[in-house]
């Protein structure tokens, strides 16, 4: 799985969702899906092996106030934005402002994001403009889903993604699981709680801070739950919510599946 993802030094948790097997035959290609963090701290180098990809569309999937504060150096010639959903400080800052914060109680937090994250109306219109865009490109021109971290809004948008692609549910939690490789949260954690505890003035445990670093399989499988208890189906959250008809949906996959 490490060969999907790729190296960059300014950009996070950077790979390629393709080449999974397909239950419509044949597999994703590879070389035209990819996701990621943002781009706002991309070197030079990063700028000229991004440039390379082919990548003509960008789901950018921030609100305008992330937008704002991290601006990227690099989008593509169609990049999908939204200005819905501003806040002033980031959701979970603060939730990291309150006096009792535990490991548990950040499990939750992030639990709770994923249920509501496919309704919120900013989401719905971002999802959707992606398919549609997908829909529409044309040859070898990729596109890519990004957000700040590239996990949690990403994560369910590409998740979406193999759906209709016809990735089995076991390798669309194994590439969602991927980020806690492609970020190698065990590593940076200690690092990344002092730099947090710091910033807010805070000395909360270490442990508090995982669930904002990687991913864990629960919070998908939160996030499809909730689409199938208030839809019916992902199928028909799809085509009822995000408006994802059957001929989009057939466009995307005849440019994206390859025979094996």
């Amino acid at each position: 799985m490490k060969d999907r993802i790729l190296p960059f030094d300014g950009i996070r948790n950077f790979r390629d969702f393709g080449g999974y097997a397909s239950r419509h035959g044949g597999k994703v290609k590879k070389g035209h899906l990819y996701r990621s963090g943002h781009y706002a701290e991309a070197t030079e180098v990063d700028l000229e092996k991004i440039a390379d990809l082919g990548i003509h569309l960008q789901a950018d999937l921030r609100r305008p106030d992330e937008r704002e504060k991290q601006p990227g150096k690099w989008s593509a010639p169609n990049t999908i934005t939204h200005d819905g959903g501003r806040e002033t400080d980031a959701p979970h800052t603060r939730f990291l402002t309150q006096l009792e914060v535990d490991a548990a109680s950040a499990d939750g937090w992030m639990n709770d994001y994923y249920r509501l994250a496919p309704y919120k109306p900013h989401h719905t219109e971002l999802f959707s403009d992606w398919f549609r865009h997908l829909a529409g490109l044309e040859g070898e021109a990729a596109g890519v889903v990004n957000c700040a971290a590239g996990k949690d809004r990403t994560g369910i948008l590409c998740a979406l993604t193999h759906h209709i692609l016809g990735v089995s549910d076991e390798d669309i939690r194994t590439d969602y699981d991927l980020t806690n490789k492609a970020v190698n949260v065990s590593l940076f954690l200690p690092e990344a709680a002092k730099y947090f505890n710091d910033m807010l003035g805070k000395h909360h445990d270490v442990e508090v801070y995982r669930p904002f670093l990687g991913v864990r399989l629960r919070y998908l499988e939160t996030a499809i739950t909730t689409i199938n208890a208030n839809s019916g189906s992902i199928d028909a959250y799809l085509s009822d919510t995000l408006f994802v008809d059957d001929a989009m949906q057939k466009a995307i996959r005849d440019r994206l599946i390859e025979p094996d």
